[in-house]
């Protein structure tokens, strides 16, 4: 038996009622939180659950069986729970509450691969109960529940991934490390090309609850509806009352690229100008499939955001970057691999930048450095507080582009200037008994 836990049982075994508050009415209120801020795991194998194994939650469980033994899957239905459990060598134990799964005094740390809008609930549920995680991207529904995972996150101390995993990549490593030690010269422009969504359409006709989907559970704080397979599963991710479209599906990524290029990780956009056709369709997809986004940041940068050619490029008063999952290109990175006397531009993967002042985190592998840092308890390479501002900027674009109208945002205090209806939509109310306190 691990010390980390006989040392989480002992903790358990006097703190009475930490997990019966998550059964009251409003799950997280009394809830008692488990610091291990000071701990450091002894465990090579840390023993993990994985909550959300359909598609994408399938994938991080299986990268995390390379790093810890997955004991217990936790899904809404149970088909998919009862696949995760086959694929993963047939002992894992099912759940289908995950409050039952954070209950367990083994589990060490959970990897959450749920639709968007469970992140923050089972994310903040997981923390208190003294587990590490690596969540998924995007890693809030709105903004106000990015300000409740950090208020959490600091009273835990707990490890926290979020799965941008191309912070882990040394194409976007090196290309932001380039940009942030001016081989670019001063940065003027980023454009954000987010993929083209294939998905549009309805309306939908709804249909009888599949046998083993609780499909109430699903939804959780979303409104309650009728169910129809559009709405479920890999395609909720084109409605507004689970996700955010292609802005917050894959803006996650590249947003975060851009701020981690631009070294704005903990700010956000002067302006936010958004521009695109919301579908108006009766039971039908809601995000845009096309849409232009423009915003203003401090530096006099202006970060444009449309849907073509997936990546983003950095353009500087003495040259231009371009970087995705496939390349880096741009005559500043032909002119690295001639000063480094390399014959490609693969060849670039290990380096250090010559000169470099300033040097960015470096990662090879997303999960393993997950696992690295519940062993070391340092900050993981894709950090809650970045992840927050990343997420926020595409939750600010969603927010314009349903407004229509250009708004200014005040970073430091989190809000909206001279909008009052615009800082409403910071929240959204959320059905009972599933909203979220902290």
């Amino acid at each position: 038996m691990s010390a980390r836990i006989t040392e989480r049982r002992r903790f358990l075994k006097t703190s009475a009622g930490v997990f019966a508050g998550c059964l009251a009415p409003h799950w997280f209120v009394g809830v008692q939180t488990a610091k291990a801020a000071n701990y450091r795991a002894k465990n090579d194998r840390p023993i993990i659950g994985a909550i959300g194994v359909g598609g994408r939650g399938t994938t991080i469980a299986g990268q995390a069986r390379a790093f810890g033994d997955l004991v217990a899957v936790c899904d809404a239905d149970r088909k998919h729970a009862e696949a995760a459990r086959a694929r993963f060598g047939g002992k894992a134990e099912i759940y289908d509450d995950y409050r039952k799964l954070l209950d367990r005094n083994d589990i060490e740390a959970v990897t959450i691969g749920t639709p968007d809008h469970w992140h923050t609930a089972i994310a903040i549920a997981a923390m208190k109960a003294g587990k590490d995680v690596y969540c998924e991207k995007p890693l809030t529904l709105t903004i106000r529940e990015g300000q409740q995972i950090l208020k959490v996150l600091k009273e835990t101390g707990r490890v926290f991934q979020v799965g941008t995993q191309q912070r882990s990549d040394w194409r976007f490593r090196l290309a932001c490390e380039m940009v942030r030690n001016g081989r670019i010269g001063r940065v003027r422009k980023v454009t954000v090309t987010l993929p083209e969504s294939t998905l549009e359409g309805g309306p939908f006709p709804t249909q009888p609850v599949p046998e083993g989907l609780n499909w109430d559970y699903w939804l959780g704080q979303a409104p309650k509806v009728d169910y129809c397979p559009e709405r479920c599963h890999h395609t909720f991710r084109w409605w507004y009352e689970y996700s955010g479209g292609v802005m917050t599906d894959w803006g996650a990524h590249h947003m975060d690229i851009c701020h981690w290029g631009l070294g704005v990780e903990d700010r956000g956009p002067l302006t936010i100008d958004a521009h695109g056709k919301l579908p108006n369709i009766p039971n039908g997809y809601n995000t845009p499939k096309y849409f232009t986004v423009d915003m203003q940041y401090p530096g006099d940068v202006h970060v444009h955001v449309n849907i073509g050619d997936n990546g983003v490029l950095f353009e500087g008063d003495a040259g231009r970057l371009f970087v995705n999952r496939r390349r880096i290109s741009g005559k500043p990175v032909e002119d690295l691999v001639a000063e480094l006397g390399k014959s490609a531009i693969s060849e670039l993967r290990d380096i250090e930048l010559p000169g470099a002042k300033v040097k960015l985190y470096r990662s090879s592998n997303h999960m393993g450095n997950f696992f690295d840092c519940i062993r070391s308890r340092q900050t993981p390479v894709s950090n809650v507080a970045a992840h927050h501002r990343t997420v926020s900027a595409c939750h600010l674009a969603n927010i314009s582009l349903r407004l229509g109208r250009k708004l200014r945002w005040d970073a430091e205090k989190e809000d909206f200037i001279g909008d009052s209806e615009a800082s409403s939509m910071i929240s959204r109310t959320q059905r009972e008994p599933y909203s979220i306190h902290v």
